[in-house]
């Protein structure tokens, strides 16, 4: 399974056996797929939403429309963003690129603690990044996205 994981669910035991209150979230435990390019998503799935009957919006932007992909000849992939249609959360991210497995991590965090995708889009992200494209994607899944 994913080394990560394990661990969180380590601390967790250990953390109830100290007598203390524990907690692990497994809808926000990232998964990565390490290829090249890597592969990582955290959260719902288009598949897992539609399962569910849950409306959702949805917006994706391509790292070769990225400055510094660009500039890294590192193009190949995708963010995509899947977001609630009525209250704009965060429901699930999915990466594809050579930097998946560390970019994942800012959509993990904005899950864990209630982000909209708005949150994450006004966000000043530095340029250039690659981190970029996340913030790109959020602003897709609201309907303002400005490079794609």
């Amino acid at each position: 399974m994913l080394a990560h994981k394990a661990e969180e669910e380590g601390i967790f035991v250990a953390e109830r056996l100290a007598g203390k209150g524990g907690h692990i979230n497994y809808h926000t435990i990232p998964w990565v797929i390490y290829t090249h390019p890597e592969i990582a998503w955290v959260g719902h799935t288009e598949e897992s939403l539609k399962a569910e009957n849950i409306p959702y919006n949805k917006g994706i932007f391509y790292f070769m429309a990225n400055s510094r992909a660009r500039a890294n000849h590192d193009t190949d992939g995708l963010v995509k963003v899947l977001s609630d249609k009525n209250t704009d959360a965060l429901l699930g991210m999915s990466i594809v690129n050579s930097l998946a497995g560390e970019m994942i991590m800012e959509a993990t965090i904005a899950l864990e603690y209630g982000a909209s995708v708005e949150d994450i889009a006004r966000t000043c992200h530095a340029h250039p990044g690659f981190s970029e494209a996340i913030k790109e994607a959020c602003m897709a899944a609201y309907d303002k996205p400005i490079h794609s």
